[in-house]
């Protein structure tokens, strides 16, 4: 179905969510008539949309739209359960839902019980939903929302979710910034100075590139543990790591979009102060990995937040050359410290994926940590 068919058919004049790969076609257009603003938002995290949207339900009457890839339905269930439900407020409200790990689709191993489970999710929150995939016709579609229209006059929710393929769109929204040097470099820059710590890297393009920079480098993967679902938690898994083994560097390789996710990790982590983490924020201003929409993290002081989450070092860099000094300070310095490197968009169109499973890097990455001191 053609997304500008799809929006036209729902009628709503305010959207918010976190963007996915298998909602492209939805973002693009939604970003081509309305921009990035008080129409069209895009969301730390789906929850924060779900809170978004109830304040447009409670300010217009009108229904609103979260959209969301099936990864982030574990975010928007206590909104949904505590604030929208109708025991609680009856808060209408149409979900648009990505299915990443559908049954029978080839996809990663991040996605695939998520998959199993993302009808039954929706259907425990009493949430209806119909599947849209590439037959879907726009009176299938209008009878769907006829029925649904019902629902939210009821202060009801209901879903559509998206097999992929199921939404297409011609025009492509370009996001940029007028930094030169790429995540890939970056990450070979930091792989060579964690050399004698361990390093935790984010889900998405960070920790394939750090994966294969390994390969190239003919390096063990043992020293990283490679965070490939569960967006915006690395840093917490890092700061478990930095408590536990207080001898090791701890090296966080983290996204923007990521820590905009869960920013009351780095109070937590500023609060405590362990003298062995080094949180590094890759921040090209884009969820790049699932089509380069864009984050507000490119209007923001990251190294004044940290300072402010009480990061008693915080340094923001651009360069190579730049980024090998802190690194190189901050290998040095026992105490916390935050590192931002702004970076350019874009990877390797040939830009592979782990090929250890997730539970063999575990495994492999807890014997080499708890083999001893490193």
């Amino acid at each position: 179905m053609k997304a500008e068919v799809f929006v036209r058919s729902i009628g709503s004049d305010f959207y918010a969510g976190v963007p996915d790969s298998l909602l492209n076609p939805l973002c693009s257009y939604l970003t081509e008539i309305y921009g990035i603003g008080e129409h069209h938002v895009i969301a730390a995290n789906e929850g924060n949309a779900v809170g978004l949207a109830a304040g447009y339900h409670l300010a217009t009457g009108k229904v609103p739209v979260v959209y969301l890839q099936n990864s982030g339905l574990g975010n928007i269930v206590n909104p949904v359960v505590s604030l929208l439900n109708g025991r609680i407020y009856g808060i209408p409200c149409l979900f648009i839902v990505g299915w990443r790990g559908e049954p029978g689709v080839h996809d990663e191993p991040q996605h695939l019980f998520q998959g199993e489970i993302t009808l039954s999710l929706l259907e425990n929150m009493d949430i209806p939903a119909f599947v849209i995939d590439r037959t879907t016709t726009d009176e299938q579609v209008q009878g769907k929302l006829n029925e649904y229209r019902e629902l939210f006059a009821q202060g009801r929710q209901a879903a559509f979710v998206i097999r992929k393929g199921g939404l297409e769109y011609g025009g492509k929204i370009l996001c940029n910034n007028r930094f030169t040097l790429l995540r890939e470099e970056a990450i070979r820059h930091i792989a060579a100075c964690s050399d004698g710590g361990v390093v935790v890297s984010t889900t998405g393009k960070a920790s394939r590139e750090l994966f294969e920079i390994r390969e190239a480098n003919g390096q063990s993967h043992k020293y990283d543990f490679l965070t490939v679902g569960s967006m915006g938690h690395s840093s917490s898994i890092a700061l478990g790591i930095a408590f536990n083994k207080p001898e090791t560097k701890v090296w966080c390789i983290d996204g923007d979009g990521a820590v905009l996710m869960h920013m009351g990790a780095m109070a937590l982590i500023g609060a405590n102060r362990p003298a062995n983490l080094i949180h590094i924020v890759l921040n090209n201003a884009s969820h790049e990995s699932v089509g380069g929409m864009p984050t507000v993290a490119g209007r923001l002081d990251l190294p004044a937040i940290a300072e402010a989450c009480g990061y008693p070092n915080a340094v923001s860099v651009s360069t190579a050359e730049e980024l090998d000094e802190a690194l190189t300070a901050a290998k040095a310095r026992c105490e916390l410290t935050f590192i931002e490197v702004k970076c350019a968009l874009g990877a390797r169109e040939n830009l592979g994926r782990p090929t250890a499973a997730p539970v063999e890097n575990k495994q492999s990455f807890m014997e080499f940590l708890q083999g001893g001191s490193i």
